[in-house]
């Protein structure tokens, strides 16, 4: 499996400097080789290598390997079609790779700028470290608000699946982002609370239309977006935890193009397609393949209207967004946890290891 580890640089203010150079220059011979692409119609790597390569050093200044990478980025950038003509942002990332990027220590980098290698302090978590032992390939140069990072993909092999007892059914929601099978929920009112402070602060400043107002939304641009991002990080760390400590594979819904299918008021709207379900989904799974748990994707239909008693399926079963209670035998429980508990159901009968091990018993059994 492939992973990204984000490495952030300390340069000195002189580094910087030239950082921004070199950056400035690549992505300006970019745009020079893509212009030359586009009007020779000339879009594979090697093709434009014969064709630029000399050209492109003498004009900017460029190394071997640098004017290497910069042809090989415009070919790439043209793979997904030759219909438009690519342009390049100034501070565009640009990728290095070992001829052109070295680790000095576990705190410096080497890069190669206009004026000639720099050694770059980095900074980086443990996680981020053990990452980098498994580095392939190419790395990325990028300049992000202010700062630049370098992201490093990580390749390493996938562990060995563990044999599951059970499955732990996770149910997906907008008051609650997560419950599971086990009856662990986790609220979405502080993610809801930081959804409308920041909404009702957007709205104002873009009502006043001031310098300073438009000032503001560039400063505070993004931070709902991260907030989220840390949440459902932490969320999906906790489920895949939880089932790795219970021996349990993880059952989730398939929630795609459900924006499409659910139909919501004017009031819900906003906060329905505000619903960062399908990330929380990428990182449960991601976090479980490398943990060595199995996750089964499972229809999601009704599991919110089915009785776990009696298999009575009505949409009167739930009264409440909170509440589930049947009106054939009359069992209740709380909605979340009933749905969850079904996916843990749905989940164990889609795989056939679980045929003969009676798993819905064993997620029954630490419900009670």
């Amino acid at each position: 499996m492939k992973l990204v580890a984000n490495l952030k640089l300390t340069p000195t203010p002189a580094q910087e400097r030239e950082l921004r150079l070199t950056l400035a220059r690549c992505n300006e011979a970019c745009n020079w080789l893509s212009e030359r692409a586009w009007e020779t119609k000339t879009f594979r790597q090697y093709d434009l290598h014969k064709l630029c390569y000399q050209a492109v050093r003498a004009k900017f200044a460029l190394s071997a390997q640098v004017a290497v990478r910069c042809i090989a980025k415009v070919a790439h950038a043209y793979k997904l079609d030759q219909k438009t003509q690519r342009a390049f942002r100034k501070h565009a990332a640009h990728p290095y790779d070992d001829r052109i990027l070295r680790f000095v220590c576990d705190e410096k980098v080497s890069l190669w700028l206009l004026s000639g290698r720099e050694k770059i302090g980095y900074v980086g978590s443990d996680h981020q470290r053990q990452l980098l032992e498994h580095r392939k390939g190419e790395v990325d140069l990028m300049f992000v608000r202010g700062q630049w990072y370098l992201a490093a993909v990580c390749d390493f092999d996938d562990p060995k699946l563990l044999t599951p007892e059970g499955m732990l059914g996770v149910d997906f929601g907008i008051v609650n982002i997560a419950t599971d099978s086990l009856g662990e929920r986790y609220c979405g009112a502080k993610v809801q609370a930081y959804r409308e402070r920041y909404a009702k602060r957007r709205a104002t400043l873009q009502r006043l239309g001031t310098r300073a107002a438009k000032r503001c939304l560039r400063h505070i641009s993004g931070r709902q977006k991260r907030f989220q991002k840390y949440e459902n990080h932490c969320i999906s760390k906790r489920i895949v935890s939880t089932a790795e400590r219970s021996r349990l594979g993880i059952g989730l819904e398939n929630l795609k193009h459900i924006r499409a299918r659910v139909k919501a008021n004017k009031a819900q709207r906003k906060r329905l397609h505000n619903w960062g379900f399908a990330q929380l989904r990428a990182f449960i799974e991601y976090k479980a393949k490398r943990a060595g748990v199995p996750v089964v994707i499972v229809d999601p239909r009704n599991t919110s209207r089915e009785c776990p008693a009696c298999g009575r399926i009505d949409k009167a079963n739930r009264p409440t967004q909170s509440e589930f209670r049947c009106v054939e035998c009359g069992h209740s429980n709380h909605a979340d946890h009933n749905a969850a508990g079904n996916i843990a159901r749905r989940a164990a009968v889609t795989q056939p290891m679980f045929a003969h091990k009676c798993a819905p018993c064993a997620v029954e059994s630490r419900q009670l």
